[in-house]
This record gives C-alpha cells, sequence and structure tokens, in this order.
C-alpha cells in the first residue's frame, strides 16, 4: 500500500448531511443544562494541526483536574456501573451504521477530555446532562455541577437490535479495537515517548476528540484527536472501519518543544505472564495467560520474523534494526480453550495486531519491552517502531500506518510459521532443551535444511522430525550456555538456497 492509496481510502468515510444536535436524541425532559449552551465551532483537520503547532510554541502546562473528588475516588468497579444510557447512544436509531458512546471521567480515568461532533465543517462539544446517564450505586452529581468525559467507545448494529462495542479510545492515548466474535486484548497508543527508559517515561495524552457524523449505511467512521504532552503537541486523524478485521488509518502530524530522541510509533501494549517458553510456569491450573504469545516482523527486504514473549525476571529490551519495515505486530497463535483452560477469561479470543506503515519510514528498529510480572492485570509487553534519527524541537514530523486488528496469528502465508515454541530441562541440569513446531508450506524432510545458531554458549543435537499431530515438522535442541547469562537464539529451516520458514528469535536469560 503506497501513501495515495491510504490516503484515498481513509477520505472515504464522507462528511455528512444535515447537522442535528444531540438534543435530538434526548427526551426533552432531560434538558437541563449545566453551562451555557455550547456554540457550533469551524473545524477540520488543517485547523488542528494549526493549533498544534501553535500550542507547542508555548511553555506546558500541566493540565488541572476538572473531576468533583467523590468521583476521582471511586473504585473501579462501582465506576464501570456509570454507563452513558443505551437508548440515548449518539446516532442510534439514524441508520449510520456507528453509534456514539462517551466515556465518563472518574476511577482510574482522572483527566477529562473535551469530545466534539462533526458535521458540514462545524463542531458542537457535547456537554454533560446527568439525565443520560445511569449511574448504578452512585449517586449523580448535585445541581450544577458537572462530571467530565474522559473518552469514547465506539458501536456497531448488530441482530436483535443489539449495539455491541467495537472500539474505545480511553486513559492517556489508548485505544482497542476488537473483530466480531472475539474480546477486547492487547491496547495501541497514539505514541510512546522515552519507554522504559531510566529517566522514566513519558506518557502522552489525547485532551480532545472530534467524531465525524458517519454517512447512511456507513462502512466507515473517523475521528480526530489532539495529543498533549510536556515535550510535544500533535494532531492525529484517525478512521476505523470494522468486517472481518478492523482496520485502523491512523495520521499523524507531531510539533515537538524539544530534541526526541527516543519516540515509539505504532505502539502496542500487551500481556505475557507465562506460556511453554520463558519464565518458569507459575503454580496455577492453567496451561498459559497470555494476550499475546509473540512478536512478528516483516523486515524492509522481506523477510518474517517470529520472537515468542517472556515474562524475564529481569526488565529486556530486544532492538531488531531494518530499513522501511513492511509490517510488525503482536500476536496470539494460541488460539484454542485447551492452549489455556480458563473459562472467565478466555485467552484465545484476544486479537491480534499487526502495523503496517504507509510511506517509507526509513532507519530504525522494532523495539521490544519485556517487562517482568507477577500478574495477570499488567501491560507488560510493549513494541514500537523506534526511528533512528531524532525528531528535532520546532520541525514538524508527520507520518501515517494501517493498524490491522485481527483474528490470524499473523503468519506467513508463503512460508512455514512457528506454531509453538517450548523450553524445558535438557539432557543436564547445565542445559536448556527448546522445541519449536514449524507448519505450512516446505518441502519433504529428506530436502529441508536446518540453521541453528546462538550468540554465546552451545548448541547441542540440533534434529528436525516430521510431526504427524500438527502436520509439520519439529525442531528440537538443547542449549549450553556456560557462563552466559544471555544467548541470543536463531532457528530457520532452508532448501538449501533460501528460506521456506520465517525466523525464529529467542533471548534466553539466565534466571
Amino acid at each position: 500500500m503506497d501513501r495515495r492509496d491510504f490516503l484515498t481510502s481513509s477520505l472515504a468515510c464522507a462528511a455528512a448531511h444535515a447537522f442535528a444536535s444531540l438534543a435530538v436524541a434526548t427526551p426533552a425532559a432531560a434538558q437541563t443544562p449545566t453551562t451555557a449552551p455550547p456554540q457550533d465551532q469551524p473545524f477540520g483537520y488543517q485547523a488542528l494541526k494549526e493549533e498544534a503547532r501553535l500550542r507547542s510554541t508555548k511553555p506546558w502546562v500541566e493540565p488541572a483536574g476538572r473531576i468533583p473528588a467523590r468521583f476521582a475516588d471511586l473504585g473501579f468497579e462501582q465506576y464501570r456501573e456509570i454507563r452513558w444510557r443505551r437508548d440515548l447512544f449518539v446516532w442510534r436509531g439514524e441508520n449510520r451504521g456507528f453509534a456514539l458512546e462517551p466515556l465518563p471521567a472518574g476511577s482510574v480515568y482522572k483527566l477529562a477530555v473535551d469530545v466534539y461532533l462533526v458535521e458540514n465543517g462545524l463542531a458542537l462539544p457535547i456537554s454533560f446532562d446527568r439525565e443520560r446517564f445511569d449511574w448504578g450505586r452512585t449517586s449523580p452529581p448535585e445541581d450544577g455541577v458537572a462530571l467530565p468525559f474522559s473518552g469514547v467507545k465506539l458501536h456497531r448494529p448488530a441482530e436483535a437490535d443489539r449495539w455491541p462495542e467495537f472500539a474505545v479510545f480511553q486513559g492517556a492515548s489508548y485505544f482497542k479495537a476488537t473483530t466480531r466474535d472475539l474480546r477486547y486484548g492487547l491496547t495501541a497508543r497514539g505514541l510512546a515517548i522515552d519507554t522504559a527508559s531510566p529517566d522514566g517515561e513519558e506518557f502522552p495524552t489525547f485532551t480532545r476528540f472530534y467524531v465525524e457524523k458517519p454517512e447512511e449505511n456507513a462502512q466507515s467512521i473517523r475521528l480526530y484527536a489532539l495529543l498533549e504532552s510536556k515535550s510535544l503537541t500533535g494532531a492525529y486523524r484517525i478512521t476505523l472501519r470494522q468486517g472481518a478485521e478492523v482496520a485502523t488509518d491512523v495520521e499523524l502530524t507531531l510539533f515537538p518543544r524539544v530534541d526526541l530522541g527516543h519516540v515509539g510509533l505504532g505502539a502496542l501494549n500487551s500481556m505475557f505472564l507465562y506460556g511453554p517458553i520463558g519464565r518458569t510456569r507459575q503454580d496455577d491450573i492453567r496451561p498459559a495467560v497470555h494476550l499475546s504469545d509473540g512478536l512478528a516482523v516483516k523486515t524492509g527486504a522481506g523477510e518474517r520474523l517470529w520472537r515468542p514473549l517472556a515474562n524475564p525476571t529481569t526488565l529486556q529490551i530486544s532492538a531488531f534494526g531494518d530499513e522501511n519495515p513492511l509490517g510488525f505486530g503482536l500476536a496470539q497463535r494460541a488460539r484454542t480453550f485447551a492452549d489455556f483452560q480458563d473459562i472467565e477469561q478466555r485467552w484465545e479470543q484476544r486479537p491480534s495486531a499487526w502495523v503496517e506503515p504507509v510511506g517509507d519510514w526509513g532507519k530504525g528498529s522494532v523495539v521490544l519491552v519485556e517487562i517482568p510480572s507477577d500478574s495477570q492485570i499488567h501491560e507488560n509487553i510493549v513494541a514500537y517502531w523506534r526511528p533512528v534519527a531524532k525528531l528535532p524541537a520546532g520541525q514538524e514530523f508527520s507520518a501515517a500506518y494501517r493498524l490491522h486488528w485481527q483474528a490470524s496469528g499473523l503468519e506467513p502465508t508463503d512460508l512455514a510459521r512457528v506454531s509453538a515454541s517450548r523450553e524445558g530441562r535438557g539432557g543436564t541440569d547445565a542445559r536448556r532443551r527448546f522445541a519449536i513446531d514449524f507448519v505450512g508450506p516446505t518441502p519433504p524432510t529428506g530436502e529441508l535444511h536446518l540453521a541453528v545458531s546462538a550468540s554465546a554458549g552451545k548448541i547441542v543435537a540440533p534434529m528436525i522430525v516430521p510431526n504427524p499431530a500438527a502436520g509439520g515438522h519439529r525442531v528440537t535442541f538443547d542449549l549450553e550456555p556456560g557462563n552466559a547469562s544471555l544467548v541470543e537464539l536463531r532457528v530457520q529451516l532452508t532448501d538449501g538456497n533460501r528460506p521456506v520458514s520465517e525466523t525464529w528469535l529467542y533471548r534466553w536469560v539466565a534466571a
């Protein structure tokens, strides 16, 4: 895909027809304004970029809290009971193909954001009205007190007048989406800054959303966001299409206040607690617990890489150098209930996410950060593209990519792929044994060549044998690390001249 095709398809989410006030979706009795009636404002992506540029020329001011104290102190479960009324979803009943749900601030979502509806070049802010919410066990705000928003959810119609959600933007610059028949899983970020840096990470925030009213029977919906942070400001245009997958087109323009040497584009966050490889299995009835089990990369040269994830005992950062990558993502290849045996979480029903750059991204590296974790509630895995070149202060930077949320495991179609990776005790206590299953198109076993290498230590007894149960081949070998505390492993199948499998990479770390 080139940039022209990307921009053309993004613009397919057309402008809307007659501008209807949000009040249309609200009963007359609910019209109890807490502030003066909002006014339409001219809006366009160029204007948003110009505002971001002007903001970047001014000193950073930490956002002041606007959340009533008793809502900021709510427990998360009590906060989740506060919901915009389903019968009042924006555009529900208008045959737009989508509905919008503003999300209240409170509990862990303490930063207020503004939400606007856009039509015919005009933006109208959504104002607070307590009658639009179900409050659960929480008393609504007192007269004259407004509870701000913290983000938005997007819904699509389904049978029996159901409106299941498929995307949510909430918290810093985080957002996620899921396909039909899957649950939410890993999370994307608008931008990562100084991830895993000794001086601490900076978390930019979407402080304002503009959501375009879709056409009738629309297949896509577009929103815009203003990104703000101590080091930069930015403008985003994001178009979402839901079908067999959710394709998310992201266009961004950044305006750094300072020279930035460590930014992450297409950042993804996930969770890996344990599985058949990596950290010693926890004492748990479940064989695996993770939202994603591997990093997939397609390099600029076309090589396919697969790096199983781990939950290490110390922070691990891996960088896969490249130029103009063709894609990368975090995948969930374990897809059966037997892989997890978790009736409640159903980890096998979580999507994979693939970042497809639009245009040339130049030199840089796909970075994988693995953070030690002892709980499934922590997103301890981060992956992103880090450009080699710095983003100079005062100089505009633009990029675009398409983010695919899908049910597949990001497998190549023309090569054998890794279906499972396992690690355990080797032939002696001083060795670790690895088993990698490859499935997919390969020559007969006798014509396969096995390439196994280690950055330190010694590879012992590498073998490749047919795997009739999986319908492919199994590679086994022992690693004798010696005194090495860290070993980079690499496995690939070839026909003697060219690769016939994706390249398996793994970092073994001494416990």
